[in-house]
Parts: C-alpha cells; sequence; structure tokens
C-alpha cells in the first residue's frame, strides 16, 4: 500500500531528448532541470541516440514531450520531426534545436511545435518546452 505523501505526488512528465552526441543530451537536460516551472510535474528523461528508437518510444505513446537536435546525426531532429508528425496520429509536442537561428524555416517546415537554436540557451528552451506543455494543457 503506498504511503500518503506517495500518493499525492503528481506524475512526472516523460520527455525525450533526442541527439546522437551525448554531450547535447547533457546540455538540454542541464538547461531544463528537473523541474523547470512550479506549474508543472517534474521531468523524468530518457536519452536516444538514434532515430529508430525516438520512433518506438513515441508510436508507443510512452512520451509526453519530445526534443530533437536538428543536428543529430545521421538523423537529424528537423526531418524526424516531420516524419513524426506525418506518422503518429497523437503525436506528443516536439521541441526541435536548430543549428541556427535563421533555420527556423526549416522548424514550420518540419511542424515542430517550437524551435529553439545552437548554443543552447536555458532560459529559451524552458520558455519553449513550458510554452509548448501549456499549449496542449489547454487543449
Amino acid at each position: 500500500m503506498p504511503n500518503v505523501a506517495e500518493a499525492k505526488r503528481p506524475a512526472a512528465l516523460r520527455v525525450l531528448v533526442y541527439s546522437n552526441d551525448a554531450d547535447t543530451r547533457s546540455q538540454i537536460m542541464l538547461a531544463l532541470g528537473r523541474k523547470p516551472h512550479p506549474e508543472l510535474e517534474q521531468f523524468d528523461y530518457l536519452e536516444v541516440a538514434t532515430a529508430p528508437v525516438v520512433i518506438e518510444r513515441l508510436d508507443a505513446a510512452e512520451v509526453d514531450i519530445a526534443i530533437l537536435d536538428g543536428e543529430a546525426q545521421p538523423t537529424g531532429g528537423l526531418g524526424l520531426a516531420k516524419q513524426l508528425k506525418d506518422e503518429i496520429a497523437d503525436c506528443p509536442p516536439l521541441v526541435v534545436i536548430t543549428g541556427r537561428p535563421d533555420d527556423v524555416w526549416l522548424a514550420n517546415w518540419s511542424r515542430a511545435d517550437a524551435a529553439v537554436s545552437h548554443p543552447i540557451d536555458p532560459i529559451r528552451l524552458t520558455d519553449a518546452v513550458v510554452g509548448v506543455l501549456r499549449n496542449r494543457a489547454a487543449a
């Protein structure tokens, strides 16, 4: 039988972080932290280095939001975002990390819910992720 503290604790949000570069994944998770906003549940991160695993996890509805590195190799996060939006009926929100600010048009093409450019700015990334999650909750 769970204790009272466990029963009152809200479920964590499952955040997938995709990049073939472990340092980039680490930067994203460090920038957001475990609880980036008081209105949100704590984040539980799932680090993924390959596109097939991203597709598998999103297709199985194991993720609340995904953050995709647009510079990942061999499958970039922008093309992967487009594929996910086209193929997964109830695709969770997607935030893409673009190579530069001028690549926002690619993020729009990919149908990502938000985009932030490299280098990763913790404030901009947090604002984008919180905004996307708020919009999803309001829908």
